[in-house]
C-alpha cells in the first residue's frame, strides 16, 4: 500500500476496530493508533514514500514449563497485547532501523560471524540465512522496527525481533506460505547458532503463533501444539507480569548451566533429555547422578520431569473450569522454580535479588487475592501473578512502589501471532 494511502487508513475509524481486534484493551486505542502514525513518520523520514506493510509480532508470557523447552519438554504460554511493529518494503539489500539500533547487511553476506555474536545483525542474518538454506524466497527490506515488548522483562523481546524478521521474509517474498512453526524454528536457530545464546523453543513458538498455547516438544523437530480456549477474566483474574528492573548482563553462563546440567543428567540415565527419563530413574540412580553431576543437577531434573507433569495438570484445570486448582499449580510452579530450579537469583551476585524481593511483595500484598511466580529465564527480570480483578489497582499501587511506576504490566492474551496488519 502507497504511504499516503497507509496513512489515511491509519486515521480512519476502521483501523481503530482492527486495533482494538488485535490489542483487545479499548483504552490503549489512542496510544496505538499515534504510535502507529508516528513509525510510519519514521519510515518515510528513512526511506521516503511509496510502498509500505505492516507487521506485528506479540512478546509472550509462560503459564506453565519453566525451563522445560529445552529438555524436549512441555509448556503452557501464550501471546500478549505487547508487540513489535515493523514498517517494510523490498529492497536490494536490508537496511533496518529498530528503534534506535541500526543493521546493514548485504545480501551477499549472510554467512555466520564469530564477531558478530551477541549482536542484532547475527539475528537477522541467521533468520534470512536459514530461510534461503530451507530453499524460502528470500531478499533484502528496508524496515523501521519499534517495540513496547520490554527489554529484558521476561516477555522475549528478543523472540519477537527474531520472529519478526522471519515474517517480513515471509510476507514480502513468500506470500505468507511459511508455516508459524517453521518460523520459530528458523528464529530458535539464529539464537542459538548466529547470536550464540542457548535457548528452547517456546518464546519463539508463542511470538510466532499467539493465543494460549500448550506444546509438547518431546519431538521437538515436529512440536504438538494444542490451543486452549481460556478467558481469564471469565474467572475474574488479571494476568499482570512485573518487570523487577533486574538487570540480564553477565547471565548468559547462568542460563546456559540449566541445559548443560540437566543434559548431563540425562548423559548419566543413556538418553539426551531429562523428559526422555523418568522422576523413578532419577531417584533409583541419585547416588550415581549426584556424584557425576552434582546436587543442582539433580534438583533441575526433579523439577523439569514434575513440571511437566504440572503443565498437563494446568490445562485440564483450564478447560474444566477449575480456576482455583490452576492457581494452585502456577503457586506449585513457582515454589518449585525457587527450590529445585533455582533461577530466582544468581549465586554469584546474591546482594542483587530484584525478583525474590517482587515475590515476597507480591505475597505479602496478594494474601487469597492471587498468586504469583518467577516469570521466564529468570535471575532477573519479571514475575506472572495472576490477581482478582477487583485488588490489581491495589497490587500495582504496591509493586510500583518498591519497582517505579509503569513496572506492573495488565495484559491479555492475544490471539494473532506473527501478522500482518496491512499492506
Amino acid at each position: 500500500m502507497e504511504s499516503k494511502a497507509l496513512r489515511e487508513k491509519l486515521q480512519s475509524r476502521l483501523f481503530r476496530d482492527q486495533l482494538l481486534d488485535i490489542y483487545l484493551d479499548e483504552s490503549l486505542l489512542d496510544y496505538h493508533q499515534q504510535r502507529y502514525l508516528k513509525a510510519l513518520d519514521k519510515f518515510e523520514e528513512l526511506y521516503g514514500p511509496g510502498d509500505v506493510m505492516i507487521i506485528s509480532v506479540p512478546g509472550r508470557s509462560e503459564v506453565g514449563g519453566n525451563h522445560t523447552d529445552h529438555q524436549h519438554g512441555k509448556v503452557l504460554a501464550c501471546g500478549i497485547n505487547l508487540d513489535i511493529i515493523g514498517f517494510v518494503r523490498r529492497a536490494d539489500d536490508i537496511d533496518l532501523v529498530s528503534d534506535d539500533r541500526l543493521v546493514k547487511i548485504s545480501m551477499d553476506d549472510l554467512a555466520y560471524s564469530k564477531k558478530e555474536e551477541h549482536t542484532t545483525k547475527s539475528l537477522v542474518k541467521g533468520v534470512v540465512k536459514r530461510l534461503a538454506n530451507l530453499n524460502y524466497q528470500v531478499g533484502g527490506f528496508h524496515g523501521y522496527l519499534t517495540s513496547d515488548v520490554l527489554v529484558g522483562s521476561g516477555m522475549s523481546s528478543s523472540a519477537a525481533f527474531e520472529v519478526i524478521i522471519g515474517a517480513i521474509i515471509n510476507y514480502l517474498y513468500n506470500d505468507g506460505r511459511i508455516d508459524g512453526v517453521e518460523i520459530a524454528k528458523v528464529s530458535q536457530f539464529a539464537e542459538n547458532v548466529y547470536f550464540g545464546k542457548p535457548c528452547g523453543l517456546m518464546d519463539q513458538m508463542a511470538c510466532s503463533l499467539g493465543n494460549l498455547i500448550n506444546i509438547d516438544f518431546f519431538d521437538n523437530d515436529n512440536p504438538v501444539v494444542h490451543r486452549v480456549e481460556v478467558d481469564f477474566s471469565r474467572f475474574g483474574y488479571s494476568l499482570c507480569i512485573v518487570d523487577t528492573k533486574g538487570s540480564h548482563a553477565s547471565l548468559t553462563d547462568e542460563y546456559a548451566a540449566i541445559p548443560e546440567e540437566m543434559k548431563k543428567v540425562a548423559a548419566v540415565l543413556g538418553h539426551t533429555y531429562v523428559s526422555e527419563i523418568s522422576y523413578e530413574d532419577v531417584i533409583d540412580h541419585i547416588d550415581e547422578i549426584r556424584e557425576k553431576c552434582g546436587d543442582r543437577a539433580v534438583l533441575r531434573s526433579i523439577h523439569v520431569l514434575k513440571e511437566n507433569v504440572r503443565v498437563d495438570q494446568q490445562v485440564k484445570a483450564l478447560e474444566e473450569g477449575r480456576f482455583d486448582d490452576f492457581l494452585k499449580l502456577v503457586r506449585a510452579s513457582g515454589d518449585s522454580s525457587y527450590k529445585y530450579l533455582q533461577n530466582v537469583f544468581a549465586c554469584k551476585d546474591y546482594n542483587n535479588q530484584s525478583v525474590s524481593l517482587g515475590l515476597l511483595v507480591s505475597e505479602l500484598t496478594l494474601g487469597d487475592k492471587g498468586v504469583c511466580r518467577v516469570h521466564g529465564g529468570g535471575f532477573a527480570g519479571s514475575i506472572q501473578a495472576f490477581v482478582q480483578d477487583g485488588f490489581v489497582e491495589e497490587y500495582r499501587r504496591q509493586i510500583e512502589r518498591i519497582f517505579g511506576e509503569g513496572s506492573c504490566h495488565v495484559l491479555k492474551v492475544r490471539k494473532y501471532g506473527a501478522l500482518k496488519v496491512a499492506d
